[in-house]
């Protein structure tokens, strides 16, 4: 062997093979995480404009126009003035055509069949975002490892809601109903917000590396990360009583604030005909709760604010510091909407509100978990 110098770099005889390759975390097969990423931010926009039309079909008094349950064929509207009058015969045998809108005609008919049906095609248009991105990437076996039981999750949600949306539909067309029975809308509702929720954790979680995200989570704030689990299901709890004050007008009924009716407890808040349905049926009982509900909310965000402060991760702090001023912001919005009578604008508003919040509430849960390394440099992303 031939000699070298004494102060020859070692690296210079080292063959690039044997040079250090990095952690088997780093050597795994990573997938298509940014691709993935990318049709989950398309799905959740997708899911997002679903409650928001959701939202307006319920509004409306739209959500009974169309009395079948046609997965396939029921993508294409009424061809013809045949066809429109044929929808319209079946819309006139239901409770809510005899009670609600006995002078309505074809034109009024179709102004809410138009709703109805754009908010299903919207539902048949994400199940088949999600059936092309899924097979895409399975097939070409694009799918980090770990996450074909997620992405298939996620479907099979979305084929539980269709399935969720018919039950709600069909509590409508029976005898004395006039709209879908509200614990149905609720559920409906509900699921909705579970799969947006999924949703928007897997995109936090596909933003960054699998390793980056594993010392990340040495570094995480378990209180923290708890008391936001917390807020977290508070606040899908007031969602869920959202879609039962939608669910019967509630926010209609009871325009005054802070008092209902002049009342701090409204005296309607119990009917003993109705026993426990007063929970689901009684529009004092449930905007009460629903207020109730929302003065918790703000108390408990404050408490996770004040307890994020302390947090040594800058990001962190200012996703808590946002997550509150939606908060604040939310709740202004209930209070105007509720004292103009629940207009459409302001309504849909504040359930656009709801998903902003949910959001923001998920997302600093996640920081919680999962912050961002900082240094004297500053934050590392």
């Amino acid at each position: 062997m031939a000699k070298r110098p004494i102060f020859q770099e070692v690296s210079d005889l080292a063959p690039a093979a044997q040079l250090p390759q990095g952690g088997m975390i780093d050597a795994a097969p990573k997938g298509a995480r940014g691709a993935i990423r990318a049709w989950l931010v398309v799905l959740f926009v997708m899911v997002a404009a679903m409650i928001a039309l959701g939202g307006a079909t319920r509004l409306t008094g739209s959500g009974l126009s169309i009395t079948e349950w046609k997965p396939v064929t029921g993508v294409l509207p009424p061809q013809g003035e045949a066809a429109w009058t044929a929808e319209f015969e079946k819309y006139q045998q239901i409770p809510q055509f005899h009670q609600e809108n006995p002078t309505m005609d074809l034109a009024g008919f179709k102004r809410i069949y138009w709703w109805e049906w754009a908010h299903r095609l919207l539902g048949r248009a994400v199940g088949a975002v999600w059936a092309l991105g899924f097979l895409g990437f399975w097939l070409t076996k694009r799918i980090p490892p770990g996450w074909t039981p997620r992405l298939l999750t996620l479907g099979a949600l979305g084929g539980l809601q269709g399935l969720v949306g018919w039950w709600m539909v069909s509590s409508g067309l029976v005898a004395g109903m006039t709209s879908v029975a509200s614990y149905r809308l609720a559920v409906h509702l509900g699921l909705a917000f579970a799969i947006l929720g999924l949703i928007a954790w897997y995109v936090l979680q596909l933003s960054r590396p699998e390793a980056a995200l594993m010392r990340a989570r040495r570094a995480g704030e378990p209180k923290l990360f708890s008391m936001s689990t917390g807020l977290m299901h508070l606040a899908f709890v007031q969602i869920l009583l959202g879609a039962l004050v939608a669910g019967i007008d509630a926010g209609r009924q009871y325009t005054g604030w802070p008092k209902m009716g002049g009342e701090w407890v409204p005296a309607a808040i119990w009917d003993s005909a109705l026993g426990w349905r007063n929970v689901f049926e009684n529009a004092a009982t449930v905007q009460f709760t629903h207020r109730m509900v929302a003065y918790l909310l703000t108390i408990f965000a404050v408490v996770v604010w004040l307890r994020a402060r302390r947090s040594p991760h800058p990001v962190t702090r200012g996703a808590f510091t946002v997550m509150l001023a939606a908060v604040a912001f939310q709740v202004v919005l209930g209070i105007v909407t509720i004292m103009h009578g629940a207009p459409l604008p302001e309504a849909l508003a504040h359930q656009l509100g709801a998903v902003a919040l949910f959001v923001l509430i998920i997302r600093a849960r996640h920081h919680a978990r999962y912050p961002f390394e900082t240094s004297v440099r500053g934050t590392i992303r």
